[in-house]
């Protein structure tokens, strides 16, 4: 490995109840929850109703009558989020090498809302098997290709170097982040801008979780449906959102006098290779890769000051992580924090990775670990510190964020202080 550093110097999130990184942090911070019931179209006939929405305005946020004409929600999100980050981080693209900069954007279902909206045109509602292509819009491949989402992104931020999407599911968010450090690390790019954006509150996603039974039934508690480390826990919100973080060379970094969040120092993914939805009970997989993030950082388990779970509110998943955390980090997780903000935002499928990866860089910001909102009665199979309702005060030097998704994706990141970080 090369003595290449990765930092974090600009952050944009377009999430639930919260647009902007400052409105994101104030509203995760004070345990308030976005979900609700679904108002994207009409859910009466799904077994779950409950969605975390973005209230979005295009227009207000900037976007061009072209730009929301052309572009899937998802990628709007992305050109948002995108935006804020460079403005939030002070780099001006035209005054950096073309060549030096890339693009690493993470989606799980790429541009749903558009392919599904053509398909009802097309199909005549479902009911012709032969479409008529005539009817397409001109922009229907883009929405077909999952790569225009990077291609978007780099052409806001002038990006001719490395370019690329990573769709591996709910772990794309954090895998898209740990690619773009590899490229940093390996001297092919000097600045990345990386990240994860998804909007998959469309009729088809609903049906899917809903056919599995992966999604919360609460619909009379929309606001307090999803449960992480709940005793009456029954599954996951979905959410929908983006957040796109400009990562830089530690040096490249420094020469501008740029403000740093924290440094990448360690990345890690594994796969269980075992089921499409199933995860095995003893966490082993996910285990490893925190254990190798923490060895790429040159860390110990004791060095983590604060864990942001995957906390889906399934009964597996918070099973399988919570064993993964005390297998990893041994004895010392009894005494670290652990959280889960999806509580709050819900599960953007392939953006919630770098969205968690936004609210760590704002924890240690601040000092603070975001609570697990929702959190009223512990499920006594669960034993560690899941910071129920109530934010709390701590110093946060080094933190982990763990990602787990259907295929058997299992992924790990660590953050830290810049005089943390490995030499």
């Amino acid at each position: 490995m090369s003595g290449r550093r990765v930092v974090i110097t600009g952050l944009g999130v377009v999430a639930p109840g919260a647009v902007g990184a400052k409105a994101f942090w104030e509203m995760i911070s004070a345990g308030r929850s976005a979900t609700r019931l679904i108002t994207a179209f009409d859910a009466s006939a799904f077994r779950s109703r409950i969605a975390a929405e973005v209230d979005f305005n295009p227009a207000g946020q900037g976007l061009s009558a072209r730009e929301i004409r052309r572009l899937d929600r998802a990628a709007q999100f992305a050109l948002v989020a995108t935006r804020e980050a460079l403005g939030d981080s002070g780099i001006e693209p035209d005054g950096q090498v073309p060549g030096r900069v890339g693009v690493s954007v993470g989606s799980a279902v790429g541009c749903t809302i558009r392919l599904e909206e053509e398909y009802v045109v097309l199909s005549d509602s479902g009911q012709d098997w032969l479409v008529d292509d005539s009817y397409a819009t001109p922009h229907l491949y883009d929405y077909y290709v999952p790569g225009s989402l990077a291609v978007e992104v780099a052409r806001e931020v002038n990006a001719q170097g490395p370019v690329t999407v990573v769709s591996a599911g709910c772990t794309s968010g954090l895998d898209s982040l740990g690619h773009a450090c590899d490229l940093i690390r390996e001297g092919r790019a000097d600045v990345m801008v990386s990240g994860g954006t998804d909007a998959p509150i469309t009729p088809i996603t609903v049906a899917c979780f809903d056919a599995i039974k992966a999604t919360s039934s609460h619909n009379d508690d929309a606001e307090h449906a999803l449960r992480p480390f709940d005793r009456t826990r029954n599954g996951f919100v979905l959410g929908e959102g983006a957040a796109m973080l400009v990562v830089e060379e530690l040096e490249h970094a420094r020469a501008r006098g740029a403000h740093i969040y924290a440094e990448i120092t360690g990345f890690a993914s594994r796969s269980n290779a075992y089921h499409m939805t199933g995860l095995r009970p003893d966490g082993a997989e996910l285990a490893e890769a925190i254990t190798a993030a923490l060895d790429e950082s040159r860390l110990s388990p004791q060095d983590i000051d604060y864990v942001s779970a995957h906390g889906t509110a399934t009964k597996q998943n918070d099973r399988h992580e919570t064993v993964a955390v005390k297998t990893s980090l041994g004895e010392h997780a009894y005494r670290t924090p652990m959280s889960s903000i999806k509580s709050m935002v819900g599960h953007s499928l392939g953006a919630i990775g770098s969205i968690e990866i936004a609210a760590c860089a704002l924890a240690m910001e601040q000092n603070v670990v975001p609570p697990t909102a929702n959190l009223h009665e512990q499920d006594p199979e669960l034993d560690l510190d899941y910071v129920p309702l109530v934010a709390r005060d701590r110093e946060l030097s080094a933190v982990l964020s763990v990602g787990s998704g259907f295929g058997g994706f299992q992924s790990a990141m660590v953050l830290a202080r810049p005089e943390r970080g490995a030499a």
